[in-house]
């Protein structure tokens, strides 16, 4: 199989480390779905990366679809539970995860255009809903060493991936300083094979 992303992605980072966890051997096609040339949009209607290609030509795209249908397809490192109240509790993380990193591509985006152009009223907005992520992502995990039993699962995985994306997209949000634990958490994860070899590449 291949997976087509970008090396900043934040969600193609997610389907990489999964991959990368659960051995299962994948091709990586580097695209940037911003250019007008980008073969993303044959693959995925909505022009975005990741986008799993699968031996037979079919695309899974959104990466919870993607690790979903990883997660299943090698005995591997489960990193999905399927008791329903666990697999809430992980699924349910990774979702606060995505709308944090959703938040900052946000403010990434808006800060890029001219400042006469840029609305202060959505960068308070999506600041606003980033800061009180990082919160119950915090809240979440409290003192524990993993967000559910004694192992990385799903919801450690994302929260690792958003924070390295604000790590390289956001870099004067402290977040290290206000949630401790989160920062014990990324360190880590960033120690593990999977995270080094996916460190986001501008």
């Amino acid at each position: 199989m291949k997976l087509v992303t970008s090396l900043t992605s934040p969600y193609g980072r997610k389907a990489r480390v999964v991959l990368l966890e659960k051995k299962i051997p994948f091709q990586l096609q580097v695209e940037n779905p911003w250019l007008p040339d980008s073969p993303v949009a044959g693959l995925n209607p909505l022009g975005k990366v990741p986008v799993l290609v699968l031996e037979d030509g079919g695309s899974v795209f959104d990466s919870r679809v993607i690790v979903e249908y990883l997660d299943h397809v090698s005995p591997v490192a489960h990193l999905i539970p399927s008791e329903p109240k666990s697999r809430m509790i992980v699924r349910g993380i990774e979702a606060l995860a995505d709308g944090i990193t959703d938040a900052t591509v946000a403010i990434y985006l808006e800060r890029k255009r001219p400042p006469e152009q840029q609305s202060s009223d959505w960068l308070v907005l999506q600041e606003k809903t980033l800061f009180r992520g990082l919160g119950a992502l915090s809240e979440a995990l409290g003192e524990k060493p993993w967000y559910l039993g004694n192992s990385m699962t799903l919801a450690d995985v994302a929260c690792g991936c958003t924070l390295g994306y604000l790590e390289l997209r956001a870099p004067g949000i402290d977040w290290r300083t206000a949630h401790p634990n989160l920062a014990r958490l990324a360190d880590k994860l960033a120690t593990r094979a999977s995270f080094k070899e996916t460190v986001p590449v501008v």
